[in-house]
């Protein structure tokens, strides 16, 4: 009886979302390194997100959401397209085109493969993207107009550019002998959150009688980062004593920029309420990654993210890395307050859910598949099953080092390396945090799942670090 009582549910949701004269407008707020534990609905009691937490009250928060990559760029290349990364050649961040060449990759994203803001304008849509663009920035990269972008300022890409400086009100970045020391400047990385939010809502309230398609793509809290002394003040039950005035802690400076952050987000949203946007806007809420590592000399005080109980941190594929916070909010579709706990949802899926939203036909490729079902009440597993690969080093403790292959399937997680070395074997749903490695007591599970993720790596693009991918080792005594 439950059952039929649910399908009934969802398909009255469905027909309310089909049956609307207007199709949703659609924003993507993506946020940069936040952990899956850094909010308040995910349980962190130290850092304050009441905008977020609302957001998750009046919507549905996902336990089991992943990004495609551990950092930024391939990241951001999967959610736009429905794609691995690895099947693009984005295997890291992009930088200049020598540098992208030297790692096997391509200079920027193809704006010729189909990605959700070409297909929302081909449906008609006002179309513009605020924030970070990172998917190819050097002197060949196209701007965003041509990926279907009307309206455009951006960070790390081409085109109109947000002028974000680090320039340390405590900490004088360091110099070195010969270099001219450029005057004092107050700064503004801690103004970024406004400003992207500020051409947001200019954005919305230009396009308030249209369909709306939108990118906030924040870049907090990616180090370094520079708070302002309001946005420290109320921290300062963090700070270490009688030291604050040199060095807040990396606590309060990260808790801070958080905190700045979320009420940019909350300026967003009570624009969009009072405009009368926001019974008609599906809002998607995620992190590009999981948070920084603090054994960069650049994230040094900045990298005080919270992973929950998961092992690993921004470039690891252990859960730290990958499983970040997701939100959706779509009035009177999606039922307030729910979590999600049962659905494994990933950045992939974003695409052909959107497609599935405004009535468009998914794309042939697309390694996703639609949500929309979930969206509307259903708790089911995924049909497919979730592939990655990183090729390169990964900083921190050794307990970050993951093997450079993984993939989810239903509750189990694979991890190894393309040699067969390291093979790791963890049930998720029992141990979220990898610590219990089945890998000798299920070699049949072994067997079955590794055959399918080197399948998958073998059909990937060769380049550097494909077939012997760069891992830092530790040599500790004791331990072999």
């Amino acid at each position: 009886m439950k059952r039929l009582l649910l399908l009934l549910l969802l398909f009255l949701n469905m027909a309310v979302i089909f049956s609307q004269d207007d199709k949703p407008n659609i924003v993507v707020i993506y946020a940069d390194d936040w952990g899956w534990g850094d909010l308040g609905c995910y349980g962190n009691r130290r850092i304050k997100t009441p905008n977020l937490d609302r957001l998750a009250g009046e919507g549905m928060m996902f336990t089991q959401f992943y990004v495609n990559s551990a950092v930024c760029s391939p990241s951001r290349a999967a959610l736009m397209t429905g794609k691995y990364p690895a099947e693009l050649r984005i295997h890291g961040h992009f930088a200049n085109d020598e540098s992208n060449g030297k790692r096997g990759m391509v200079n920027f994203l193809d704006p010729e493969i189909p990605n959700y803001m070409n297909i929302l304008k081909s449906e008609g849509y006002a179309t513009g993207h605020f924030g970070k663009w990172h998917l190819g920035s050097g002197i060949t990269a196209p701007e965003p107009e041509a990926y279907g972008v009307d309206e455009y300022r951006v960070s790390a890409g081409n085109g109109p550019q947000f002028d974000f400086r680090v320039v340390y009100h405590k900490w004088p970045p360091r110099y070195y002998e010969g270099e001219e020391q450029p005057p004092p400047d107050p700064g503004n990385r801690s103004t970024s959150s406004e400003k992207i939010i500020n051409e947001a809502i200019s954005f919305i309230e230009k396009h308030k009688d249209e369909r709306i398609a939108l990118n906030i793509w924040l870049l907090d809290v990616h180090s370094t980062l520079d708070p302002s002394e309001d946005q420290l003040e109320e921290y300062k039950r963090m700070m270490p004593g009688e030291l604050e005035d040199k060095y807040p802690g990396v606590n309060a400076v990260y808790a801070a920029a958080m905190t700045g952050a979320d009420k940019q987000i909350g300026r967003f949203l009570d624009r969009l309420e009072e405009l009368g946007l926001e019974e008609n806007t599906v809002v998607f809420f995620a992190t590009d990654n999981g948070p920084e590592d603090i054994s960069l000399s650049e994230t040094s005080h900045s990298a005080g993210g919270n992973t929950g109980p998961h092992r690993g941190r921004k470039r690891s594929l252990y859960e730290g890395g990958i499983r970040v916070p997701f939100i959706v909010r779509y009035p009177n579709v999606v039922m307030d307050g729910q979590i999600n706990t049962g659905t494994v949802v990933s950045a992939v899926d974003i695409l052909p859910t959107i497609c599935d939203l405004i009535g468009h036909e998914i794309p042939d490729g697309t390694r996703g598949e639609s949500m929309l079902d979930v969206l509307s009440g259903e708790s089911r597993s995924r049909e497919t099953d979730l592939f990655w690969e990183w090729r390169y080093g990964i900083m921190g403790h050794f307990m970050h080092f993951s093997p450079a292959l993984a993939m989810r399937s239903g509750d189990w997680k694979l991890l190894m390396n393309p040699d067969y070395s390291r093979v790791e074997l963890y049930n998720i749903v029992n141990d979220p945090g990898e610590m219990d490695n089945l890998a000798d007591e299920m070699p049949e599970k072994v067997k079955q799942m590794s055959d399918v993720l080197m399948t998958w790596h073998n059909g990937n693009p060769e380049g550097p670090g494909k077939e012997n991918c760069i891992q830092y080792t530790w040599e500790i005594p004791g331990l072999e």
